[in-house]
């Protein structure tokens, strides 16, 4: 998928792409936390999706940005959590436990 703006939803069919798929939790990742990943987080939101943000796998040009955004993020959209939560989550996805 191409993007051309912030969220990766704006623009493209990934919406109804993960819809069809069965999709409904996204795990987010990238840089700058307060542009494309948070524009992205919100928009899988508002069509319905639940939005993870990886605290440690997203960046921004100054450290307060960064965090402020994950603040924000957490605080009305998404659930902001660690690499190693994700982790563990995704391995009780593939062992069924």
């Amino acid at each position: 998928m191409v993007k051309q703006y912030a969220s990766g939803f704006f623009g493209t069919s990934l919406a109804s792409t993960l819809t069809a798929m069965g999709v409904d939790t996204l795990i987010h990742a990238g840089v700058s936390t307060s542009g494309c990943v948070r524009a992205t987080a919100l928009d899988a939101c508002q069509h319905g999706f639940v939005p993870i943000v990886v605290r440690d796998a997203c960046g921004d040009r100054d450290p307060q940005i960064h965090e402020s955004n994950l603040f924000d993020l957490d605080a009305k959209y998404a659930d902001v959590v660690s690499e190693q939560e994700v982790l563990d989550y995704l391995s009780t996805l593939t062992t069924g436990n």
